[in-house]
């Protein structure tokens, strides 16, 4: 399943270098395992083999019908999806009318003698030549950064006779080679296991080439033999009419030939890479978990990253939620408590700005008018779960101006203890329902935040009936209602966290 993801994708974007990267991406904030990835990986190198044949069946004189087809729905169409189809016309027009000019750029090269001279040096007739031609095309597919590019250069000096067709085999084996450097690069501030992702596909790809370098000149002939056509056959223009076909299929066999070869060693190729890629051993420290602002992938993937960053969150304010109560309640544990909701207030600060910083960069980018909704929601929530952990803290500080022989009276820690234990619930409502991606009833969630509000209206008039009858102090009377007023707004906060993601997608409506 993983490799026909990784073909389907690379098929629609035409790039294995971005479906390879976005799997980094993917690996590097959780949402991807290693096998996963590079099951999309090994599909991925099926997926850009599409790029020949579409230059094969010479679709560049429809170049510029395609911008023409396109760019009046992308500049004036009202609908989003509009826009995104007249988008992918224009792209594919441009690719394939640069594909025609590239083509045409070529032609004088053919009956260039000092050009040709050069080329006598990579032949590919021997093995030197051979791998000097793998050389001079992972190379120059480094440097372009974009196998899909370079398999057309290498289609249009071809079908212009600049070069043979075998030495057109040889600089796609390098082509493959190069297109890891993409990948490479990019993992290069993640974390390990993008790491290994990313490896994982130069891996493949080297090996896959080392096992056909001895197998080449067998290859070669394999290919005429199974595609119609002589090769050498020219056109009214002078240019090689099959030769595109030619190296398209070279490329295509090659490619599936070398994943149905790996796909069912792919659990020792994962092993490979964990072994010449171990884990750092100063561990790996991030407050973001699975966010990374430096590793591209699209909106919608960095908004499933950022939710999963989130729940992160949800489980922080849990622990800060309980380590309060624990605060109020349990004496001997307040000390330890209470550095850890210092901890986790000072934490919650970075965390929150992390995040926000992350959700507007994506927010600059292309988003439809539901991904520019939840990203907007996922910042409110941020903010306000942050500003929970703020009240947390203040009712440490509230507790800690007990001293002495002040206390609350038993009555008044039951108490307390039972609005704690409705705080502690509502919460967990709300994170339940963030991370299983339940309906939200905003209107039942008002109610739940009402009960809570008409509770601690009780217990602070208790409390004030108490203090009228000196069973406590004045002191620890103004504390316990500051500390009652605290979880109030905290009650405030968890119904604005509700009401931001229902906003995301309607009143009552599951999360985005």
């Amino acid at each position: 399943m993983a490799v026909l993801v990784g073909t389907l994708v690379t098929t629609l974007v035409q790039s294995s270098s971005v479906t390879t990267v976005m799997v980094v991406g993917l690996v590097n904030a959780g949402l991807m395992e290693l096998t996963q990835a590079i099951g999309v990986i090994l599909g991925a190198n099926i997926g850009t083999t599409i790029t020949g044949w579409i230059i094969a069946i010479k679709v560049g004189k429809y170049g510029l019908l395609l911008v023409g087809v396109g760019i009046f729905p992308m500049l004036f169409a009202n609908r989003d999806n509009f826009k995104q189809v007249g988008k992918v016309c224009v792209a594919l027009g441009f690719i394939f009318l640069g594909l025609e000019f590239m083509s045409g750029a070529f032609k004088p090269l053919r009956s260039d003698d000092g050009f040709l001279a050069i080329l006598q040096y990579f032949s590919a007739d021997h093995l030197g030549s051979l791998l000097a031609c793998i050389g001079i095309g992972t190379l120059l597919t480094m440097i372009i950064q974009s196998s899909s590019a370079m398999l057309g250069v290498t289609i249009a000096l071809a079908s212009t006779g600049a070069i043979t067709f075998q030495t057109a085999a040889a600089l796609v084996l390098g082509e493959n080679i190069g297109t890891t450097i993409t990948a490479l690069l990019a993992s290069i501030p993640a974390n390990t296991e993008a790491k290994r992702a990313a490896r994982a596909h130069a891996l493949f790809n080297v090996i896959g080439v080392s096992v056909m370098v001895p197998l080449f000149w067998w290859y070669v002939p394999l290919v005429d033999s199974l595609i119609g056509g002589s090769v050498t056959q020219t056109g009214p223009d002078g240019s090689f009419v099959n030769v595109a076909s030619h190296i398209a299929l070279a490329h295509s066999l090659f490619n599936v030939t070398n994943t149905l070869l790996f796909l069912p060693f792919l659990p020792w190729l994962a092993r490979l890479v964990v072994l010449i890629t171990p884990r750092p051993k100063t561990k790996e420290i991030s407050r973001l978990q699975h966010l990374d602002s430096d590793i591209q992938v699209p909106p919608s993937l960095a908004l499933v990253a950022s939710e999963k960053e989130m729940i992160v969150f949800f489980e922080m304010i849990s622990e800060a939620l309980r380590e309060t109560q624990s605060v109020i309640l349990e004496p001997d544990k307040s000390r330890q408590a209470a550095e850890n909701i210092n901890r986790i207030e000072k934490e919650s600060d970075e965390l929150q700005r992390d995040i926000t910083v992350y959700l507007a960069r994506i927010q600059q980018g292309t988003l439809t008018n539901q991904e520019s909704t939840q990203s907007q929601s996922l910042i409110r929530v941020a903010d306000e779960l942050e500003s929970i952990t703020d009240y947390c803290a203040s009712i440490v500080r509230y507790r800690n101006r007990i001293t002495g022989t002040e206390e609350f009276t038993p009555d008044a820690l039951a108490e307390l203890k039972d609005y704690s234990d409705g705080v502690l619930r509502y919460f967990g409502l709300v994170r339940d329902g963030f991370r299983e991606r339940k309906k939200w009833d905003v209107p039942k969630m008002k109610d739940e935040r009402d009960i809570l509000r008409d509770k601690a209206n009780e217990i602070r008039q208790n409390h004030e009936e108490r203090l009228n009858q000196g069973k406590c102090q004045p002191l620890t009377g103004m504390i316990y209602s500051d500390i009652v007023v605290a979880f109030r707004k905290i009650n405030g906060h968890i119904l604005n966290v509700a009401e931001s993601m229902a906003g995301s997608t309607g009143k009552s409506g599951a999360m985005a």
